[in-house]
């Protein structure tokens, strides 16, 4: 007979006490197993989020804040920058240095998912996830010239039963209106024109599955985000100087109902490259006054439908995408941004990862330590187990012993009664571990738009197998050499 077939009859002879044993085991293991995949899943939640993009451009504040707000569509907004100041992303002074720019506005939403106001060119020109472009799972993206058409995110449509063709009415957040909406009252809104839904996207596992994109043009003309003009005469002071802004120009104004696509200039010289001579970011805050100071002769008032004149827009960010063929002007074109009092540029991946990893990190990493000291509290247990087993198995040992066995074969069977205790209650606790994954993979699927599989493994989970079978000699040590220290003649003589 086998030392292993001899070792599995000891643990069937006391099948509660190993059974039990085992089950501790199983839990730890499941615990360290259910950290792991958080863990997992929040990494992937928070790195996924900022791909796409290498920028964003937004006003002065925390810088948290703005990324919190602008890639993850959590926080409040800091302020509003002008919309002007997008033109210069466009086809402005900053062109030259920029491949795409993407103007957001924030401030809105519909049963707790945000409304997220922006242009065509959201799902048109930037890529999640390297290299992938956005698709539609049903119907398309909404037209320039379609203001009150929007598209809705795979998680979102969920949530809020949306689909192609259904209307909603966006609501601010902490409004009486957005507390009717959650608890799944109507909510109708004299003010605002509905928002039809034209397209559902595919899902992405990004926070962009759970959000609502609206065209920009019809956000504007919803009133609240549309004749703010704190900040623009705010930046338009500091252009010229004087406290207070020019004198708006009697021309006819610039047709603006289809959002141009950013076109480079074909002279880059007095754009960008000044800036780079001194590297200090001298450049001065002109911008095209054609672009933000044409005339709107017919002013209309919040929420009347009609469209917005460019110099009463304001946004909450600037999503950039940089030239990479031209790193130079990549790389200085934050500090200028940071330089002038309008706005400040943050690199999204970097506040990411000091979020994680001296926030989010360090969290997971206690919680992983706490899940290690419940394996190796069940590993004591084992110890306990098999230990106060011995004084019972004196008479069982010192029998083997006289049939011939040496003293090394009786420590063997006992750190294999270990170690098959120990990866028995391993495995039981990966299926239990991952078993809870697959259970929660809907509510975390919903809440993070990261979607796991019940038995999606992760490399960090093969530590286990060494780790308990080092555990399982260790704690089995002591045992063994109980049973190896027996003294034969004292056992038999005991055991009649």
């Amino acid at each position: 007979m086998s030392l292993w077939k001899i070792a599995w009859r000891s643990i069937q002879q006391r099948a509660l006490a190993s059974g039990l044993t085992a089950f501790g085991m199983g839990l730890g293991v499941a615990l360290v197993v259910s950290v792991i995949v958080i863990h997992n899943v929040i990494d992937q939640s928070f790195r996924r989020g900022s791909q796409g993009y290498d920028m964003i451009v937004g006003a002065k504040g925390g810088k948290l804040q703005l990324v919190l707000n602008t890639v993850f569509h959590m926080s409040e907004p800091i302020e509003n920058i002008p919309y002007s100041y997008y033109r210069e992303f466009a086809d402005g002074r900053f062109a030259n240095a920029v491949e795409t720019a993407i103007p957001v506005c924030m401030g809105h939403a519909y049963k707790g998912c945000q409304v997220v106001a922006t242009t065509p060119d959201m799902f048109e020109d930037l890529t999640y996830m390297g290299d992938q472009r956005y698709e539609f799972a049903e119907g398309h993206n909404f037209l320039r010239d379609e203001p009150f058409t929007a598209v809705i995110g795979s998680v979102a449509s969920r949530k809020t039963g949306l689909g192609v063709g259904d209307s909603f009415q966006p609501v601010h957040p902490n409004s009486v209106e957005a507390e009717a909406q959650k608890a799944g009252n109507a909510v109708e809104d004299d003010h605002h024109q509905p928002v039809k839904i034209v397209g559902v996207l595919k899902h992405t596992g990004t926070p962009n599955d759970g959000a609502i994109f609206m065209n920009m043009e019809g956000f504007f003309r919803f009133g609240c985000h549309s004749g703010g003009p704190t900040a623009t005469e705010q930046f338009l002071s500091k252009r010229n100087g004087k406290g207070e802004a020019r004198e708006k120009k009697t021309e006819a104004a610039h047709d603006h109902k289809h959002e141009p696509k950013k076109s480079k200039p074909a002279e880059a010289g007095g754009l960008l490259l000044p800036g780079l001579e001194d590297a200090g970011g001298s450049m001065q805050t002109d911008v095209h006054e054609t672009e933000h100071e044409h005339a709107d002769e017919h002013v209309h008032g919040p929420g009347c439908g009609h469209e917005i004149a460019d110099k009463d827009k304001e946004i909450t960010a600037i999503l950039v995408c940089t030239d990479r063929s031209k790193p130079k002007l990549a790389m200085v074109l934050p500090d200028v941004i940071n330089g002038e009092e309008v706005a400040q540029a943050v690199m999204p991946t970097r506040v990411i990862t000091e979020l994680f990893d001296n926030i989010v990190g360090n969290i997971q990493r206690i919680l992983l330590i706490l899940s290690v000291l419940v394996v190796v509290v069940a590993g004591v247990g084992i110890l306990v187990s098999i230990y106060n087993s011995m004084s019972d198995r004196r008479h069982e040992i010192a029998v083997m012993r006289a049939l011939g066995a040496s003293r090394v074969t009786v420590g063997t069977i006992i750190l294999l009664e270990s170690i098959m205790l120990s990866l028995g209650g391993g495995l039981f606790g990966l299926l239990v571990g991952h078993a809870l994954v697959g259970a929660l993979a809907p509510t975390i699927a919903e809440q993070t738009g990261v979607i796991v599989g019940a038995f999606q493994f992760q490399w960090q989970e093969l530590i286990l197998i060494p780790g308990l079978l080092f555990l399982a000699t260790l704690v089995g040590y002591l045992p063994a050499m109980s049973a190896y220290s027996t003294d034969v003649a004292k056992s038999l003589t005991a055991g009649q």
